[in-house]
């Protein structure tokens, strides 16, 4: 696989992965765009690999103190905190896409991938969050997540299995709706993606490991550095700026994305 391919590829999942812009559909879109060869699994999970460790290499404190607040929970006469909440609002948050990802895998794989519904999703989504943003009361603070909040944000989640939804653009859509502010729904979306990026990458090496796929090391390896060195990166200046900056560049990134797609590739 040639360099070029490799940092594209990589980058492109590094950046996506965690804007509201849809690093599937960008993954699909990229290879026709330049002409590339079929990436396959093994690069996908590479690239999802390295943004698995740029964000729980960013939130290591969050992850710790989840954790934490778990064992006290589970500790004799111990009680529920702030981060224990904040960590079962998460493991019910991804369980909604664990099976509907399992029951449409197919469907998704063999259907969902044309150039017309990428380009419709990238515009109708993107119409929603700037919605979401624009009328939101953006009022609730993270440490006021409750379950039925993450289990309404892991439902809407499940739409992210369309190309060109975005899985984080989604989950701060849901967010928004629920009055969180932009960085609440952020972080939140962020921590949502650990374990959903986790279970999916666990999923496909499966496959990987049951068809017997053979690997190039190297250009696996730097795939993984490439993507979390981008995706680290992209998640420290998306909240550093988000709240100032709002969801609107993002929703007109989309539109004309969205308006290129229908234009040259359908």
């Amino acid at each position: 696989m040639e360099f070029f391919q490799i940092l594209t590829l990589a980058v492109v999942q590094g950046v996506t992965e965690f804007l509201p812009i849809s690093s599937s559909g960008h993954l699909i879109l990229a290879p026709r765009l330049f002409g590339f060869a079929d990436q396959g699994l093994t690069l996908d999970v590479a690239v999802h690999l390295g943004s698995l460790i740029a964000v729980v290499s960013y939130f290591r404190q969050d992850v710790v103190a989840i954790f934490g607040g778990w064992l006290t929970a589970l500790a004799p006469g111990g009680t529920q905190t702030q981060e224990s909440r904040l960590g079962w609002a998460v493991l019910i948050g991804v369980l909604p896409v664990i099976f509907a990802g399992a029951l449409l895998k197919q469907i998704v794989e063999n259907d969902f991938r044309s150039a017309a519904l990428i380009a419709a999703t990238t515009i109708g989504f993107g119409l929603l969050l700037g919605w979401a943003d624009s009328s939101a009361r953006r009022e609730r603070q993270l440490s006021e997540i409750t379950l039925r909040d993450g289990f309404f944000i892991g439902l809407a989640q499940i739409l992210a299995l369309i190309p060109g939804t975005s899985r984080s653009g989604v989950t701060m859509t849901a967010a928004l709706m629920l009055g969180m502010t932009r960085e609440a729904a952020s972080r939140f979306s962020f921590l949502l993606a650990i374990p959903t990026i986790l279970g999916s990458s666990v999923f496909v090496s499966i496959e990987l490991l049951q068809n017997e796929v053979t690997a190039d090391w190297q250009s696996l390896g730097l795939a993984v550095v490439l993507s979390a060195i981008s995706a680290y990166t992209c998640i420290h200046l998306f909240l550093r700026f988000i709240e100032r900056i709002g969801m609107w560049p993002f929703v007109i990134y989309r539109l004309i994305l969205g308006t290129v797609i229908i234009a040259f590739m359908i």
